[in-house]
């Protein structure tokens, strides 16, 4: 840990650009140990300076967002029908079944491909579990202690980072 001060001024300019330019969410701790490493500064000052970052960014086109895995900048969703045309690439498009598979996970995890299909009332493919192992949305997080010890799956924070979420808790509501 550093012993240098740095001003407020000095140290919401560093956060600014470290998440500017990460590329990827920046947790608080990432941002200590990193660039703030040379500086005596604690996480809870680190947490004043992204308060005053996202209050500056509240009215923009751009937004300073908590997700899963940390902090990050993102467009503004307002504005996601102008934005859109940047993009060519077609945004993948999921099956209901996979996106069933994926809400199940979520909703009850840690859950066994058995207690999905149960639910589901279907067998769930090998491709959609392999697809979300591969996006990284979901991991095996251990083996369910009943015969055969099938593999029990979880979400990610890669997952909560796509879907703009801070925790599980902030999964829409399910409907009674």
């Amino acid at each position: 840990m550093g012993e240098k001060r740095i001003s407020d001024e000095q140290l919401v300019e560093i956060i600014e650009a470290a998440i500017f330019v990460a590329g990827k969410p920046v947790s608080r701790m990432v941002l200590k140990e990193t660039v703030l490493e040379e500086f005596n500064v604690s996480l809870k000052r680190i947490k004043e300076c992204l308060e005053v970052i996202e209050e500056h960014y509240s009215t923009r086109g751009i937004q300073l967002i908590k997700v899963g895995s940390g902090y990050r900048f993102q467009a503004s969703k307002n504005l996601s029908p102008w934005l859109g045309k940047l993009f060519q690439d077609k945004t993948p498009k999921y099956s209901r079944a996979l996106l069933e598979t994926l809400s199940l996970i979520a909703y009850r995890q840690p859950i066994t491909r058995g207690e999905i299909e149960q639910v589901r009332g279907v067998a769930v493919s090998s491709h959609i579990i392999k697809t979300l192992l591969e996006r990284g949305w979901v991991k095996g997080v251990g083996y369910k202690e009943v015969p055969g010890r099938p593999a029990l799956y979880a979400t990610t924070a890669a997952f909560l980072d796509y879907f703009s979420l801070e925790g599980l808790d902030n999964l829409p509501s399910l409907p009674e």
